[in-house]
């Protein structure tokens, strides 16, 4: 794959389902009574993982495409998998479904690709363990492959010192297979899908400041859910639309919910040219279409509470700050070294190939933005976000943007470059 220059950027798109609801919407169906219906969903990599760990564990689901009907056995319906759950390369997989397993009767281990087996797991053993689970990192690692089951659960209130959705949801999970009320307090507000998903099975749930709580042992109802467009998917399109020559997009059904849609802030911050319209609720999450056109931005500092609503999206914004006037500093963000890649070291290695003046720091980076840059190859790591992030570079760079290996977008955006070349 090699990208060029482009000289305008214009048309209507839509983006892939929502990779969070979509696996919640797996996991959740499954626990349930009853059939759940999702329509929207993201048929990528990481979504079929988690598919392929409930259908091992004896649930019944029929996908055609982005079309999904789970039939659910109820909260202790699930079965022992005969082998090891391979839940790929999603770190979302491996974290939220560990709290399901670990209120389970049997034991059952996980694992993954290379790269999970670098993620950190201590995060979600630590709040399973005070719970009474027995849950084992096999290699004492801290990370994947993961042994759990088999143990009885406690109520407990824990105070998680990272802000993250899915050390927060893992709790929350297995606070279902626990009696009385469980409880996570965040430094900072994460994304609360789990908490909006969850409420509309029927669990009693409920969220106040920094705290969610849940009432253990209910009884989940199947639903239907239409899972709207990833606002991570579209940040791809609204830096696009942002920073190339002569762009106007329109991004149609994106998912705006505040605890994610933090790029939209920092556009604005930065001077772009970005609205909201048709704006409204589908499934209990916030929906519009995104409209961006070419702007003059320039840089702004991006940290503190806004970090966890755009975490996902960090690799493509150091690219609009590229392209702004100014400089950018990105602080807050130690996170972005225990995602797919080490982010921090990703983006600045590809940014300064690309001419761009950057510096990695312990906990982001600063950018000193408005030189040109120009093609080369860039290296992927395997991680989707980035090769994503870079195809964007590539449409303002001078020359050729190539890759080592594009195929990773599989895992979030099977079709994003196709999708990129219908608007140039």
């Amino acid at each position: 794959m090699v990208i060029t220059k482009v000289k305008n950027l214009k048309g209507e798109i839509t983006v892939p389902g929502d990779k969070s609801i979509s696996h919640r919407g797996v996991m959740f169906g499954a626990i349930s009574d009853g059939v759940t219906e999702l329509t929207g969903f993201l048929d990528g990599a990481d979504c079929r993982s988690t598919i392929g760990c409930f259908r091992a564990m004896g649930i019944d689901i029929n996908q055609e495409g982005s079309h999904v009907v789970i039939h659910g056995k109820g909260l202790h319906g699930l079965k022992k998998p005969e082998s090891i759950l391979d839940v790929g390369n999603s770190g979302t997989t491996t974290r939220l479904i560990s709290g399901i397993l670990s209120g389970q009767s049997f034991i059952s281990t996980l694992d993954g690709d290379d790269s999970i087996r670098k993620r950190p797991m201590g995060r979600i053993i630590t709040p399973l363990s005070q719970m009474g689970a027995y849950i084992k990192s096999i290699k004492d690692n801290g990370c994947a492959p993961l042994e759990m089951g088999g143990s009885s659960l406690n109520a407990i209130h824990y105070d998680s010192p990272v802000a993250s959705a899915q050390v927060k949801s893992c709790v929350l999970l297995a606070g279902l297979y626990a009696d009385g009320i469980t409880s996570v307090t965040e430094p900072v507000i994460s994304r609360n899908h789990t908490e909006l998903m969850l409420s509309g099975f029927g669990a009693n749930i409920t969220s106040e400041k920094l705290t969610a709580s849940i009432v253990g042992q209910p009884k989940l109802y199947g639903q239907k859910i239409a899972v709207p467009g990833d606002i991570s998917s579209a940040a791809y399109f609204i830096a696009a639309g942002l920073i190339c020559d002569n762009a106007d997009l329109l991004i149609k059904n994106v998912n705006t919910n505040p605890t994610r849609a933090g790029i939209i802030e920092v556009a604005k911050a930065m001077g772009g040219k970005i609205e909201l319209l048709n704006e409204r609720i589908v499934s209990g999450e916030p929906v519009a279409d995104i409209h961006v056109c070419t702007s003059s931005l320039h840089g702004c500092e991006i940290s503190g509470d806004i970090i966890p609503t755009l975490i996902d999206e960090l690799p493509v914004i150091a690219v609009m700050a590229a392209a702004a006037d100014g400089t950018t500093t990105i602080k807050d963000a130690a996170e972005l070294k225990v995602k797919e890649s080490d982010r921090i070291a990703t983006v600045t290695e590809n940014l300064k190939n690309m001419g761009c003046d950057i510096t990695a720091t312990d906990d982001g980076m600063i950018i000193n933005g408005g030189n040109p840059l120009h093609g080369t190859k860039i290296k992927t790591y395997l991680d989707h976000r980035i090769a994503m992030s870079f195809a964007i570079a590539g449409l303002i760079a001078d020359g050729e943007t190539s890759f080592d290996d594009e195929k990773c977008c599989v895992i979030s955006y099977p079709n994003f470059f196709e999708t990129l070349k219908a608007l140039s």
